[in-house]
Protein backbone atom coordinates (compact mmCIF):
# COMPACT_ATOMS: atom_id res chain seq x y z
CA UNK A 1 0.00 0.00 0.00
CA UNK A 2 1.03 3.75 -0.40
CA UNK A 3 2.34 5.96 1.73
CA UNK A 4 -0.61 8.09 1.21
CA UNK A 5 -3.45 5.60 2.80
CA UNK A 6 -4.63 6.88 6.37
CA UNK A 7 -3.85 4.75 9.44
CA UNK A 8 -6.96 3.99 9.75
CA UNK A 9 -7.53 2.04 6.60
CA UNK A 10 -4.31 0.79 6.68
CA UNK A 11 -5.42 -1.51 9.42
CA UNK A 12 -8.80 -2.47 7.68
CA UNK A 13 -9.38 -5.93 6.38
CA UNK A 14 -11.09 -6.10 3.63
CA UNK A 15 -13.54 -8.79 1.87
CA UNK A 16 -12.17 -11.77 0.61
CA UNK A 17 -14.71 -12.84 -2.17
CA UNK A 18 -14.90 -16.18 -3.64
CA UNK A 19 -12.20 -17.01 -6.55
CA UNK A 20 -13.10 -16.62 -10.43
CA UNK A 21 -10.42 -18.43 -12.38
CA UNK A 22 -10.14 -17.69 -15.85
CA UNK A 23 -9.07 -21.62 -16.27
CA UNK A 24 -11.60 -24.12 -16.85
CA UNK A 25 -13.32 -25.30 -13.49
CA UNK A 26 -16.52 -26.57 -11.95
CA UNK A 27 -17.37 -23.45 -10.46
CA UNK A 28 -19.03 -24.36 -7.34
CA UNK A 29 -17.88 -21.59 -4.74
CA UNK A 30 -19.65 -18.01 -4.94
CA UNK A 31 -23.51 -19.33 -5.30
CA UNK A 32 -24.21 -18.02 -8.64
CA UNK A 33 -26.65 -19.62 -10.35
CA UNK A 34 -26.07 -22.22 -12.79
CA UNK A 35 -28.61 -20.98 -15.16
CA UNK A 36 -28.85 -18.05 -17.22
CA UNK A 37 -30.93 -15.31 -16.99
CA UNK A 38 -34.45 -14.81 -18.69
CA UNK A 39 -34.08 -15.44 -21.90
CA UNK A 40 -36.14 -12.27 -22.56
CA UNK A 41 -32.91 -10.78 -20.91
CA UNK A 42 -31.09 -11.67 -24.48
CA UNK A 43 -33.89 -10.45 -26.69
CA UNK A 44 -33.86 -7.35 -24.76
CA UNK A 45 -30.07 -7.14 -25.14
CA UNK A 46 -30.76 -7.68 -29.59
CA UNK A 47 -33.60 -4.97 -29.15
CA UNK A 48 -31.34 -2.43 -27.42
CA UNK A 49 -28.36 -2.78 -28.88
CA UNK A 50 -30.07 -0.55 -32.02
CA UNK A 51 -30.65 2.05 -29.51
CA UNK A 52 -27.54 2.66 -27.86
CA UNK A 53 -26.89 5.97 -29.30
CA UNK A 54 -29.74 7.24 -27.95
CA UNK A 55 -30.13 5.75 -24.56
CA UNK A 56 -26.15 5.19 -23.39
CA UNK A 57 -25.05 8.35 -24.10
CA UNK A 58 -27.64 9.67 -21.36
CA UNK A 59 -27.72 9.33 -17.21
CA UNK A 60 -30.29 6.90 -15.75
CA UNK A 61 -33.20 8.50 -14.19
CA UNK A 62 -31.81 9.15 -10.39
CA UNK A 63 -34.93 7.95 -9.20
CA UNK A 64 -35.76 4.96 -11.24
CA UNK A 65 -39.23 5.39 -11.34
CA UNK A 66 -40.08 2.34 -13.93
CA UNK A 67 -37.81 0.23 -12.15
CA UNK A 68 -39.52 0.84 -8.75
CA UNK A 69 -43.40 0.93 -10.65
CA UNK A 70 -42.18 -2.71 -11.60
CA UNK A 71 -40.80 -3.66 -8.13
CA UNK A 72 -43.80 -2.68 -6.35
CA UNK A 73 -46.24 -4.64 -9.17
CA UNK A 74 -44.28 -7.71 -8.20
CA UNK A 75 -43.99 -7.21 -4.27
CA UNK A 76 -46.80 -5.38 -3.66
CA UNK A 77 -46.15 -4.53 0.43
CA UNK A 78 -46.29 -1.95 2.81
CA UNK A 79 -43.48 1.04 2.08
CA UNK A 80 -41.25 1.72 -0.93
CA UNK A 81 -38.00 0.59 -2.37
CA UNK A 82 -34.20 1.74 -2.55
CA UNK A 83 -32.13 0.22 -5.01
CA UNK A 84 -28.31 -0.25 -5.59
CA UNK A 85 -25.03 -1.84 -7.59
CA UNK A 86 -25.92 -4.99 -5.43
CA UNK A 87 -27.20 -5.76 -2.47
CA UNK A 88 -23.69 -5.27 -1.29
CA UNK A 89 -23.99 -1.51 -1.90
CA UNK A 90 -27.54 -1.48 -0.29
CA UNK A 91 -26.27 -3.04 3.00
CA UNK A 92 -23.10 -0.79 3.02
CA UNK A 93 -25.88 2.24 2.90
CA UNK A 94 -27.62 0.77 5.69
CA UNK A 95 -24.60 0.17 7.75
CA UNK A 96 -23.67 3.74 7.14
CA UNK A 97 -26.98 5.01 7.69
CA UNK A 98 -27.72 3.02 11.59
CA UNK A 99 -24.43 1.84 12.04
CA UNK A 100 -23.69 4.23 14.74
CA UNK A 101 -27.04 4.68 16.86
CA UNK A 102 -25.33 2.24 19.19
CA UNK A 103 -24.15 -0.58 18.42
CA UNK A 104 -24.79 -3.10 15.51
CA UNK A 105 -25.67 -7.07 16.09
CA UNK A 106 -25.27 -9.82 13.71
CA UNK A 107 -24.26 -14.00 14.15
CA UNK A 108 -20.85 -14.66 14.11
CA UNK A 109 -20.90 -16.81 11.23
CA UNK A 110 -22.59 -14.93 8.38
CA UNK A 111 -21.67 -13.10 5.89
CA UNK A 112 -18.64 -12.01 5.87
CA UNK A 113 -19.07 -8.49 4.38
CA UNK A 114 -21.32 -7.46 7.71
CA UNK A 115 -18.03 -7.45 9.86
CA UNK A 116 -16.13 -5.07 7.00
CA UNK A 117 -19.02 -2.82 6.79
CA UNK A 118 -18.86 -2.31 10.17
CA UNK A 119 -14.87 -1.40 9.93
CA UNK A 120 -15.30 0.81 7.40
CA UNK A 121 -18.07 2.47 9.29
CA UNK A 122 -16.65 2.61 12.57
CA UNK A 123 -19.65 0.85 14.25
CA UNK A 124 -19.13 -0.55 17.36
CA UNK A 125 -20.42 -4.54 16.30
CA UNK A 126 -20.83 -7.36 18.64
CA UNK A 127 -21.52 -10.96 17.02
CA UNK A 128 -23.36 -13.18 18.40
CA UNK A 129 -22.56 -16.90 18.43
CA UNK A 130 -24.82 -19.52 16.60
CA UNK A 131 -26.45 -22.27 18.93
CA UNK A 132 -26.30 -25.82 17.00
CA UNK A 133 -25.63 -23.41 14.19
CA UNK A 134 -29.14 -21.69 14.65
CA UNK A 135 -29.70 -18.11 14.46
CA UNK A 136 -31.64 -17.62 18.24
CA UNK A 137 -34.31 -15.02 18.08
CA UNK A 138 -33.62 -14.74 22.44
CA UNK A 139 -30.60 -13.69 21.84
CA UNK A 140 -31.80 -10.28 19.74
CA UNK A 141 -33.99 -9.27 22.20
CA UNK A 142 -34.09 -5.39 23.56
CA UNK A 143 -30.52 -4.99 21.68
CA UNK A 144 -29.47 -1.43 21.24
CA UNK A 145 -28.89 -0.83 17.53
CA UNK A 146 -29.09 -1.88 14.50
CA UNK A 147 -29.66 -5.82 14.21
CA UNK A 148 -28.82 -7.65 10.62
CA UNK A 149 -29.63 -11.47 9.95
CA UNK A 150 -28.72 -13.20 6.75
CA UNK A 151 -32.14 -15.11 6.41
CA UNK A 152 -31.39 -17.98 5.53
CA UNK A 153 -28.38 -17.66 6.71
CA UNK A 154 -24.56 -18.10 4.85
CA UNK A 155 -23.12 -20.28 5.23
CA UNK A 156 -25.38 -22.45 7.43
CA UNK A 157 -28.45 -21.97 4.93
CA UNK A 158 -30.45 -22.33 7.94
CA UNK A 159 -33.77 -19.81 8.03
CA UNK A 160 -35.78 -18.21 10.91
CA UNK A 161 -39.34 -18.44 10.49
CA UNK A 162 -41.55 -15.58 10.30
CA UNK A 163 -42.70 -15.92 13.79
CA UNK A 164 -39.08 -15.59 15.13
CA UNK A 165 -38.14 -12.91 12.72
CA UNK A 166 -41.54 -11.27 14.01
CA UNK A 167 -40.50 -11.88 17.46
CA UNK A 168 -37.19 -10.08 16.99
CA UNK A 169 -38.69 -6.64 15.53
CA UNK A 170 -41.61 -7.15 18.20
CA UNK A 171 -38.53 -6.87 20.66
CA UNK A 172 -36.55 -4.26 19.09
CA UNK A 173 -38.95 -1.85 18.26
CA UNK A 174 -37.06 1.69 18.48
CA UNK A 175 -33.96 0.18 16.07
CA UNK A 176 -33.91 -0.90 12.59
CA UNK A 177 -33.97 -4.87 11.74
CA UNK A 178 -32.37 -5.73 8.51
CA UNK A 179 -33.25 -9.10 7.32
CA UNK A 180 -31.28 -9.68 4.20
CA UNK A 181 -32.36 -12.34 1.63
CA UNK A 182 -29.95 -13.36 -0.63
CA UNK A 183 -30.84 -16.62 -0.92
CA UNK A 184 -34.96 -16.45 0.58
CA UNK A 185 -35.90 -17.71 -3.10
CA UNK A 186 -34.60 -21.48 -2.29
CA UNK A 187 -37.30 -22.67 0.09
CA UNK A 188 -37.41 -20.06 2.69
CA UNK A 189 -40.28 -17.41 3.76
CA UNK A 190 -39.82 -13.37 2.75
CA UNK A 191 -40.18 -11.05 5.43
CA UNK A 192 -41.61 -8.91 3.28
CA UNK A 193 -45.39 -9.29 3.80
CA UNK A 194 -44.54 -8.71 7.94
CA UNK A 195 -43.66 -4.96 6.22
CA UNK A 196 -47.42 -4.34 7.06
CA UNK A 197 -46.79 -4.31 10.56
CA UNK A 198 -43.35 -3.58 11.51
CA UNK A 199 -42.07 -0.18 10.83
CA UNK A 200 -38.72 -1.15 11.92
CA UNK A 201 -38.54 -4.19 9.25
CA UNK A 202 -35.70 -3.49 6.32
CA UNK A 203 -35.56 -6.37 3.20
CA UNK A 204 -32.84 -6.64 1.29
CA UNK A 205 -33.13 -8.44 -1.89
CA UNK A 206 -30.17 -9.37 -4.55
CA UNK A 207 -30.82 -10.41 -8.34
CA UNK A 208 -27.24 -12.01 -8.02
CA UNK A 209 -28.54 -15.76 -7.23
CA UNK A 210 -32.05 -16.84 -7.69
CA UNK A 211 -32.55 -13.96 -10.70
CA UNK A 212 -28.72 -15.23 -12.69
CA UNK A 213 -27.49 -11.37 -12.58
CA UNK A 214 -24.37 -11.83 -10.23
CA UNK A 215 -22.54 -10.04 -13.35
CA UNK A 216 -25.05 -7.23 -13.76
CA UNK A 217 -25.19 -5.68 -10.20
CA UNK A 218 -28.57 -5.07 -8.57
CA UNK A 219 -30.27 -5.17 -5.53
CA UNK A 220 -32.69 -3.48 -3.37
CA UNK A 221 -34.07 -3.02 -0.01
CA UNK A 222 -37.67 -2.74 0.81
CA UNK A 223 -39.14 -0.76 4.16
CA UNK A 224 -41.42 1.97 5.02
CA UNK A 225 -41.21 5.05 3.24
CA UNK A 226 -39.15 7.11 5.47
CA UNK A 227 -36.31 4.58 5.69
CA UNK A 228 -36.12 4.50 2.08
CA UNK A 229 -36.04 8.21 2.20
CA UNK A 230 -33.05 8.22 4.69
CA UNK A 231 -31.52 5.76 1.95
CA UNK A 232 -31.78 7.44 -0.57
CA UNK A 233 -30.77 11.07 1.26
CA UNK A 234 -27.18 9.20 1.46
CA UNK A 235 -27.02 7.54 -1.88
CA UNK A 236 -27.76 11.06 -3.40
CA UNK A 237 -24.71 12.44 -1.67
CA UNK A 238 -22.44 9.60 -2.90
CA UNK A 239 -23.93 8.31 -6.15
CA UNK A 240 -27.27 9.60 -7.93
CA UNK A 241 -26.51 6.97 -10.66
CA UNK A 242 -25.69 3.72 -9.13
CA UNK A 243 -27.83 1.61 -11.17
CA UNK A 244 -27.59 2.32 -15.20
CA UNK A 245 -30.35 2.68 -17.92
CA UNK A 246 -29.70 -1.23 -18.81
CA UNK A 247 -29.53 -2.62 -15.35
CA UNK A 248 -32.81 -0.72 -14.75
CA UNK A 249 -34.59 -2.93 -18.13
CA UNK A 250 -32.98 -5.91 -17.51
CA UNK A 251 -33.78 -5.91 -14.09
CA UNK A 252 -37.55 -5.29 -14.95
CA UNK A 253 -37.27 -8.09 -17.96
CA UNK A 254 -36.62 -10.43 -15.06
CA UNK A 255 -39.22 -9.44 -12.49
CA UNK A 256 -41.33 -9.53 -15.32
CA UNK A 257 -40.74 -13.36 -16.23
CA UNK A 258 -42.47 -15.37 -13.21
CA UNK A 259 -42.56 -18.62 -15.14
CA UNK A 260 -39.03 -19.13 -16.08
CA UNK A 261 -38.17 -17.59 -12.27
CA UNK A 262 -39.78 -20.19 -10.42
CA UNK A 263 -38.48 -22.96 -12.85
CA UNK A 264 -35.28 -22.13 -12.38
CA UNK A 265 -35.78 -21.95 -8.41
CA UNK A 266 -37.68 -25.51 -8.20
CA UNK A 267 -34.79 -27.06 -9.88
CA UNK A 268 -32.09 -25.74 -7.46
CA UNK A 269 -34.20 -27.38 -4.86
CA UNK A 270 -34.72 -30.24 -6.80
CA UNK A 271 -30.98 -30.76 -6.96
CA UNK A 272 -29.95 -29.80 -3.55
CA UNK A 273 -31.87 -32.78 -1.94
CA UNK A 274 -30.31 -35.21 -4.14
CA UNK A 275 -27.16 -33.70 -3.84
CA UNK A 276 -27.52 -33.85 0.01
CA UNK A 277 -28.50 -37.65 -0.18
CA UNK A 278 -25.40 -38.34 -2.18
CA UNK A 279 -22.88 -36.67 0.36
CA UNK A 280 -24.85 -38.37 3.38
CA UNK A 281 -24.21 -41.61 1.31
CA UNK A 282 -20.26 -40.55 1.07
CA UNK A 283 -19.85 -39.99 5.03
CA UNK A 284 -20.79 -36.17 4.50
CA UNK A 285 -23.12 -34.55 7.41
CA UNK A 286 -24.97 -31.21 5.75
CA UNK A 287 -27.43 -28.83 7.29
CA UNK A 288 -30.34 -28.53 6.25
CA UNK A 289 -29.88 -25.55 4.10
CA UNK A 290 -32.67 -23.39 1.96
CA UNK A 291 -30.33 -21.97 -0.02
CA UNK A 292 -28.65 -22.07 -3.17
CA UNK A 293 -25.76 -24.01 -1.67
CA UNK A 294 -24.68 -26.91 0.90
CA UNK A 295 -22.99 -26.46 4.24
CA UNK A 296 -21.36 -29.83 4.40
CA UNK A 297 -18.76 -31.35 6.84
CA UNK A 298 -16.73 -34.56 5.33
CA UNK A 299 -16.47 -37.36 7.73
CA UNK A 300 -12.84 -39.02 6.23
CA UNK A 301 -10.83 -36.23 5.88
CA UNK A 302 -10.74 -32.80 7.29
CA UNK A 303 -12.82 -29.62 4.89
CA UNK A 304 -9.48 -28.10 3.74
CA UNK A 305 -8.06 -31.18 2.22
CA UNK A 306 -10.73 -31.59 0.46
CA UNK A 307 -10.99 -28.39 -0.84
CA UNK A 308 -7.36 -28.71 -2.05
CA UNK A 309 -8.14 -32.34 -3.54
CA UNK A 310 -11.46 -31.06 -5.37
CA UNK A 311 -9.43 -28.06 -6.72
CA UNK A 312 -6.58 -30.50 -8.35
CA UNK A 313 -9.92 -31.74 -9.83
CA UNK A 314 -11.29 -28.83 -11.22
CA UNK A 315 -13.88 -28.28 -9.11
CA UNK A 316 -13.68 -25.24 -6.84
CA UNK A 317 -15.59 -25.15 -3.41
CA UNK A 318 -15.40 -22.48 -0.79
CA UNK A 319 -13.20 -23.51 2.30
CA UNK A 320 -13.33 -20.91 4.93
CA UNK A 321 -10.55 -21.36 7.23
CA UNK A 322 -11.60 -19.02 10.32
CA UNK A 323 -12.32 -21.12 13.21
CA UNK A 324 -15.64 -22.37 13.77
CA UNK A 325 -16.30 -22.33 9.74
CA UNK A 326 -13.34 -24.59 9.37
CA UNK A 327 -14.84 -28.17 9.63
CA UNK A 328 -17.16 -27.63 6.78
CA UNK A 329 -17.30 -27.10 2.81
CA UNK A 330 -20.07 -24.49 1.36
CA UNK A 331 -21.08 -26.45 -1.83
CA UNK A 332 -22.95 -24.21 -4.72
CA UNK A 333 -25.57 -26.57 -5.88
CA UNK A 334 -25.44 -26.56 -9.70
CA UNK A 335 -26.55 -28.27 -12.51
CA UNK A 336 -27.08 -32.22 -12.21
CA UNK A 337 -24.74 -32.57 -14.45
CA UNK A 338 -21.90 -30.75 -12.29
CA UNK A 339 -23.09 -32.07 -9.33
CA UNK A 340 -22.81 -35.48 -10.56
CA UNK A 341 -18.77 -34.75 -11.64
CA UNK A 342 -18.43 -33.04 -7.90
CA UNK A 343 -19.72 -36.68 -6.08
CA UNK A 344 -17.46 -38.63 -8.94
CA UNK A 345 -14.48 -36.34 -7.53
CA UNK A 346 -15.29 -37.26 -3.90
CA UNK A 347 -15.36 -40.58 -4.54
CA UNK A 348 -12.17 -41.06 -5.95
CA UNK A 349 -10.36 -38.81 -3.17
CA UNK A 350 -12.38 -41.41 -0.57
CA UNK A 351 -10.97 -44.39 -2.73
CA UNK A 352 -7.15 -42.80 -2.67
CA UNK A 353 -7.50 -43.08 0.80
CA UNK A 354 -8.17 -47.09 0.96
Amino acid sequence: MSRFLHARWQRLVPYVPGEQPTEKYIKLNTNESPYPPSPRVARLLREEADRLSDTQRLYPDPDAGELRAALKKAYPVKGDFFIGNGSDEVLATLFMAYGQNGRVYYPAISYGFYSVYADVYDCDAVEIPLKDLHVCPEDYQNNDGLIVIANPNAPTGLALTLDEIAAILSANPDHPVVIDEAYVDFGAHSALPLLEKYENLIVVQTFSKSRSLAGLRFGFAAARTEITEDLNRLQFARNPYSVGRLTAKIAIACLEDIAYFADCCAKIQNTRKETKDALTQRGFSCTDSLANFLWARPGDLPAAAYFEKLREKKILVRFFPKDGWNDRLRITIGTPEQMRALLQAIEAIQKEQV
